[in-house]
């Protein structure tokens, strides 16, 4: 059997919800951007699937074809050697003339397909319709999608269509092309229930199959849905497909973390957010993952039954994660690894895809809103692809290279904290555990940050050490060599330093020692042993007298000694590989008791008034959402400068009035006054909001707020509880 070949694919979605259609590739930047496949190319590819998409290239019933832009992309991909895989419908319904239920919609496909191979007879692989059975259940069953129909009948039927969609295609296609062949996707999960909801579980189990079993003829008299059908109107539909069927010639077996399911009858147990059921029970519908103990089978069990049913070649047409970094690589590599044991027990696996090679917008609200964007092996939040932990990872995966120590532990799936609604035993650790991985170092691990760090490498999985002076002084720059030898982490973080801005006025050597000179000996130490190394700077770097966001190509122009130190700690590690500095501002956390708006709180809840300056604006920056983001980027390698912060500009007095509204207080208690009467000692900018050219901002203040406050309550619910006041 021949090794299995790595491909890739682009989230290439275009959906309609409505009157407005969402298309992937244009909210990634791929419409655009033509030497993006070179950039998958450098992974090492050997083929893609790829959009040539009916709702793209025939914008009407009567219109021509433009061609222009897969001409160019497919013409790269050939010049590249990279076989494309060509889709024509990817979640779509057609264009504005047609839709799932329209029954013009299998012949319109037809047609198209038709035209894409005439236009590119060399292309010999071909997807006319991604995932039928899904894109069917969430625009005909659940009404999430155009025609936004909510009934069995139509979902059928709109299963029924695309199947005739790819029949018809395929035949067009070989009509030209006569080797052609067909990889047919879909999602492939198992359902499972408590014992009132088998019935439910059954039918999901039989429903899941029916894509691939009618395109091989396999719903005759004799199948178990052939009868529900025919009770609908459809059997002499189902009678044309089995006397003229159209087997794939690969099955693309798309399964995720959400895909296996379980139903539970005990709606208590779950969050409304899970409710639903049939027209005859309620039930709670959720990941089977976070409810079955021992795991359910998964991926390797999606793939041994694919083969086992259908004993055709197979491909895993869809390997994404949308979760942290560490997490996406976890996944990534537990896919080949499930592939590559599978196929050594005989199956036979051809390709894994990386997927979502650009990331996706959208999919956390099943793309009916504007939802979040995920990263993939490519990050294109700020508008350019930045290649994020993923690209090493699925470069090396093929050849067995070494890959990142955060892909070495367990994901959450294999945690036992992955068990919310069920049982609380641990799952086997599937050979590997966080604490045989080299870990991450964090300098000043007792302090605000480092605790903040050191929490989110828990709730992460991260094998991490936090220490304290009596580990790593920052004051012994001669020590730092020796220490990071001994403890050969992958990467540290830098929380320590000097704080107190006003007391470094009188104390400026000591200051430039610890922050300057000692952070940069570290940076440098690091660099020579090819360890990623954190830096965190601040807004006081600048003189804040203009009257725009801060980004990171800005000259700093500090007006105090603590600012002072931190550009000359920019500075020493400038150009350093794996010297990764982030400037941020004004944090803010519950589980800081020494921050701004956990200050302000105190003064409220003691009914005193707490003074703000009014003429001082910042980016107040929520700790956990500054900890995380600056993870994944230490996970990507990802050097030089960076801007990490809220993205708004507000004074100290209206962040002060915002906590207090968002956390049940009296807001006319926050007195603005100026700065200046506040006792500074160090000179503070007057306007340092930090804008980015390197990425997007954290999402709005006013989200990050919320969280804070949510936060802040349970902690002092908790606080209550214990008879403590």
């Amino acid at each position: 059997m021949s090794a299995i070949e790595l491909w890739g694919g682009i989230e290439c979605t275009v959906n309609r919800v409505g009157d407005r259609y969402t298309d992937q590739v244009r909210l990634s930047g791929h419409h655009d951007r033509l030497d993006d496949l070179d950039r998958f190319a450098d992974l090492g590819v050997k083929a893609l699937r790829y959009p040539v998409l009916w709702e793209r290239t025939m914008a009407g019933a009567a219109g021509n074809p433009d061609w222009h832009w897969p001409d160019a992309r497919l013409a790269r991909l050939r010049a590249l050697g990279i076989r494309p895989i060509v889709g024509l419908v990817h979640h779509g319904s057609g264009p504005y003339h047609t839709h799932l239920l329209d029954d013009g919609f299998a012949a319109g496909v037809g047609r198209y397909a038709a035209m894409a191979a005439a236009r590119y007879p060399w292309v010999t692989e071909w997807t006319p319709i991604n995932e039928p059975l899904t894109t069917a259940r969430f625009s005909a069953l659940y009404g999430h999608w155009y025609p936004h129909a909510a009934d069995d009948r139509s979902f059928w039927t709109a299963l029924l269509n695309q199947v005739d969609a790819t029949r018809a295609a395929m035949t067009a296609i070989r009509t030209v092309i006569p080797d052609a062949r067909l990889i047919q996707t879909d999602d492939l999960g198992r359902t499972y229930a408590t014992r009132p909801l088998m019935p439910q579980a059954r039918h999901d189990n039989q429903r899941r199959w029916a894509g691939w079993d009618l395109l091989f003829g396999h719903v005759d008299r004799h199948h178990p849905l052939f009868a529900e059908l025919d009770r609908m109107g459809l059997g002499a539909r189902l009678r044309r497909i089995v006397d003229d069927p159209g087997p794939p010639d690969i099955i693309g077996v798309n399964h995720y973390l959400t895909s296996d399911r379980f139903l539970d009858h005990r709606l208590d147990r779950y969050p409304d957010h899970l409710h639903g059921g049939n027209d005859r029970q309620a039930y709670a519908d959720t990941e089977a993952i976070r409810v079955l103990d021992p795991p359910p089978a998964g991926l390797g069990g999606a793939l041994r039954e694919a083969w086992q049913r259908y004993r055709t070649p197979i491909a895993l047409t869809e390997v994404h994660n949308g979760c942290t970094r560490e997490e996406q690589l976890r996944w990534a590599a537990e896919a080949w690894e499930t592939a590559a044991a599978v196929a050594a027990e005989g199956v036979d696996i051809r390709a894994v895809i990386a997927w979502s090679l650009l990331g996706s917008w959208g999919w956390n609200t099943l793309l009916t809103g504007d939802g979040v964007y995920e990263p993939g092996v490519y990050d294109v939040a700020s508008g350019l692809p930045r290649p994020t932990a993923l690209a090493s990872l699925w470069r090396g995966l093929p050849d067995g290279a070494p890959r990142h120590p955060v892909a070495e532990a367990p994901g959450w799936w294999r945690r036992s904290g992955r068990l919310i609604y069920g049982s609380a035993a641990a799952p086997s650790p599937n050979g590997r555990t966080a604490s045989t991985t080299r870990p991450l170092l964090i300098c000043g691990g007792t302090g605000t940050l480092g605790r903040a760090f050191a929490d989110a490498c828990v709730a992460r999985g991260i094998a991490h050490l936090s220490a304290g002076r009596e580990t790593i002084d920052l004051d012994r720059i001669g020590d730092l060599a020796a220490t990071l030898d001994a403890i050969r982490p992958w990467g540290v973080v830098n929380a320590m330093g000097w704080v107190r801005v006003d007391e470094a006025e009188a104390n400026e050597a000591a200051c430039h020692r610890v922050n300057a000179d000692g952070a940069g000996a570290l940076a440098e130490a690091c660099a020579d042993r090819g360890i990623a190394c954190l830096n965190i700077s601040s807004d006081l770097v600048f003189a804040g007298d203009g009257d725009r966001p801060l980004v990171e190509s800005d000259v700093p122009r500090p007006l105090n000694a603590y600012g002072r130190s931190k550009v000359a700690m920019e500075a020493r590690c400038a150009g350093l590989d794996g010297s990764l500095v982030i400037r941020t501002a004004a944090f803010f956390s519950p589980h800081d008791p020494h921050n701004f708006a956990v200050a302000a709180l105190a003064a409220l809840a003691g009914g005193r008034p707490f003074a703000a300056a009014h003429d001082h604006v910042v980016s107040p920056t929520f700790v956990p959402w500054l900890v995380n983001t600056a993870l994944d980027l230490l996970i990507d390698d990802a050097d030089g400068l960076w801007h990490l912060s809220a993205g708004e500009a507000v004074s100290w007095a209206d962040f002060a009035r915002r906590i207090a509204m968002a956390c049940g207080y009296d807001p006319d208690l926050i007195r603005p006054v100026d700065g200046a009467t506040l006792g500074w000692r160090a000179p503070r900018p007057r306007h340092v909001p930090l804008g980015s050219i390197r990425r997007p901002l954290a999402p709005s203040l006013d989200a990050h707020i919320e969280q804070f406050a949510r936060q802040h309550r349970m902690m002092s619910r908790a606080f209550s509880s214990d008879g403590v006041r």
